[in-house]
């Protein structure tokens, strides 16, 4: 375990990646303080459910597998048949089919202009300014784009899961 003591600057939590149901059960030590959606948050510019919605995003796009690798993969190549597999493999490419599916469902249930500041704020993790000069638009315009579009992405999971 980690200590806060240690890392003065750092706010150090363990998350789950994913519902205590889900076959892949990955939990992290996050630091709060670089989560553009947690920065945000505590400084109360978002809502409760506008950030749930923003980090069930953003838990979809991890195990769906979306993200950039930095590593090459060293994982042995698949034999033929059953055996080739390890256990629990055809599990967890149905979990990343599925997580696919529902983050491509969001996206598209934010709809175009507003998906390009889901992706880069929520999934790839920039900054709202940073976010706001990659897209060409003025400043602070992010903030409000980025309110309406977890406004929408809530609906969106409202709707699906109830």
């Amino acid at each position: 375990m980690i200590d806060q003591k240690d890392y003065p600057n750092r706010e150090l939590v363990e998350r789950r990646l994913a519902p205590a149901d889900a076959v892949d059960r990955t939990i992290v030590m996050e630091n709060m303080a670089e989560s553009p959606l947690a920065w945000l948050a505590r400084r109360r510019m978002l809502t409760d459910a506008q950030l749930l919605a923003g980090e069930r995003l953003r838990a979809d796009h991890y195990h769906a597998g979306l993200g950039a690798r930095v590593t090459m993969r060293w994982d042995p190549a698949p034999q033929g048949g059953k055996r080739g597999f390890g256990a629990g493999a055809g599990d967890q490419a149905l979990g990343r089919l599925e997580a696919k599916r529902r983050f491509d469902a969001a996206m598209t249930a934010a709809g175009p202009g507003l998906s390009d500041i889901l992706w880069r704020v929520v999934c790839a993790g920039e900054g709202v300014s940073a976010a706001e000069k990659e897209l060409g638009w003025p400043a602070r315009a992010a903030k409000l784009v980025l309110g309406m579009a977890l406004d929408r992405l809530a609906i969106h999971y409202n709707n699906q899961y109830g």
